[in-house]
């Protein structure tokens, strides 16, 4: 009886980082297009009622004048949710931009491959979790630092 052993193949794409699994490149674009298809649709969505709380809006009544700056203050509201989303879409068709180059999924730090779960909470990630973390922390530290020379600062002209 002779062994007979399945042979098993993986296709592959090359990146600029080497080569990546064709079913990882399937599944990272899938993941993105959907999130987005799903993004554009809430965009879509958000505007549309906008839109249409704005028109019904202008046949109100003088009286209904004090409502209106709740409902200013929701169309503003309304309006930055929808400008967070199309920035959320705009880094999501960068990262199917950085895809197609074969650079999304590495870390632009290290350049390590970043952790199939972040991507998925994160689409857009561009960080591994270790070095977002590093950048964050810098940040902070900046941000420490340059408090304290503005307080020195103001004591200085206090004194001067």
């Amino acid at each position: 009886m002779a062994n007979t052993k399945k042979k098993t193949t993986t296709t592959t794409t090359t990146t600029s980082h080497g080569t990546m699994d064709t079913s990882r490149y399937a599944e990272l674009k899938q993941l993105l297009e959907d999130r987005r298809r799903e993004l554009m649709s809430e965009v879509q969505t958000k505007i549309k009622d906008v839109r249409a709380e704005g028109a019904s809006g202008m046949m109100h009544s003088v009286a209904e004048l004090g409502e209106s700056s709740e409902s200013g203050i929701q169309e503003d509201i309304e309006l930055a949710l929808i400008q967070m989303k199309a920035e959320t879409l705009n880094r999501i068709t960068e990262a199917l931009a950085r895809l197609e180059a074969g650079e999304y999924g590495y870390c632009f730090e290290c350049g390590d491959e970043i952790a199939p779960q972040r991507l998925r909470a994160l689409p857009f990630a561009v960080r591994c979790r270790d070095c977002e973390e590093a950048r964050e922390l810098a940040h902070e530290r900046e941000r420490f630092y340059a408090q304290r020379r503005g307080a020195g600062s103001l004591f200085a002209d206090l004194a001067g």
